[in-house]
């Protein structure tokens, strides 16, 4: 089992590095359990690469489903990841229904369809980034839940994401960007899937943007109420400022400019981060 969680931990250094960078502030005992936790959201998270065609990727995320209810146990010994998993739910004896809802929201991403609604989008960040961080924050304190916390965390988080991912999503067919929003400006699809930057489009992904920072704030403000030893698992909330800074920069492209943010400064933020929860 401990090379099954080495494994873990190496998939999310090189998959997820802001996560794994947070992790570092988990005491020692614990990073074990949210590596293995984040390994699993990578691995649901690069089914559609890895299956190429939905159906293939739909019998992964069952597969996964499986896995978690316990009916492939032979398997699941026999796959890092899984084995992580399994034993990591079992120890904290974690809601497998947040896990089985995060494979559920990732069944959309394996097919090409557009992203309805807002509401929709809200649901898709709340059921991954929210749902995760849920699970993390009761590996690192069982006793109290962070269910109001995470929620905005979550969605802030999983927007600058999917805004961070814009153009490698729109290169492959898919358009994360509510179908709403996109009517709301006046923004076509159409220009999305060719690449083509229009001034409709930088108002759809300006009011993205806003939407991460209206729930970036709602969780700034409940922050002071969040158990201290929960901090680890939201984290990573705290480098959303700069992610969304970078994409409102006057030479902006969303298909071509890479969000990126050096790892120091990551670093730097995230201490500054835990600091403050103390």
């Amino acid at each position: 089992m401990p090379d099954a969680f080495a494994y873990c931990e190496n998939l999310v250094r090189g998959g997820d590095k802001d996560r794994w960078l947070a992790s570092l502030f988990a005491p020692v005992e614990r990073r074990a359990h949210l590596h293995a936790l984040y390994a699993f959201n990578l691995e649901v998270a690069r089914v559609r690469e890895l299956a190429r065609e939905p159906m293939a990727g739909e019998i992964r995320l069952q597969w996964w489903r499986e896995v978690i209810a316990g009916t492939r146990p032979g398997e699941a010994a026999a796959n890092p990841v899984a084995a992580a998993l399994v034993e990591t739910v079992t120890r904290h004896d974690l809601p497998v229904q947040i896990l089985l809802d995060l494979i559920e929201a990732r069944a959309f991403d394996l097919y090409n369809d557009p992203m309805p609604s807002l509401d929709a989008f809200a649901g898709y960040g709340r059921r991954t980034a929210s749902g995760l961080i849920e699970l993390a924050a009761h590996v690192l304190e069982p006793d109290h839940a962070v269910g109001e916390f995470a929620d905005p965390a979550g969605i802030a988080y999983a927007t600058t994401g999917l805004l961070r991912a814009f153009a490698l999503h729109s290169s492959r067919g898919q358009v994360y960007l509510p179908a709403d929003v996109l009517a709301r400006h006046g923004a076509d699809v159409s220009d999305i899937l060719a690449g083509r930057v229009t001034d409709a489009l930088r108002a759809a992904l300006a009011a993205l943007r806003g939407f991460a920072r209206e729930h970036l704030d709602m969780f700034q403000a409940r922050r002071r109420a969040l158990p201290p030893a929960t901090a680890p698992a939201l984290l990573p909330v705290a480098l959303v400022p700069a992610y969304l800074k970078r994409m409102e920069r006057r030479d902006y492209d969303p298909f071509k400019t890479p969000i990126e943010v050096p790892q120091w400064r990551r670093q730097w933020i995230l201490w500054r981060a835990a600091r403050r929860a103390q």
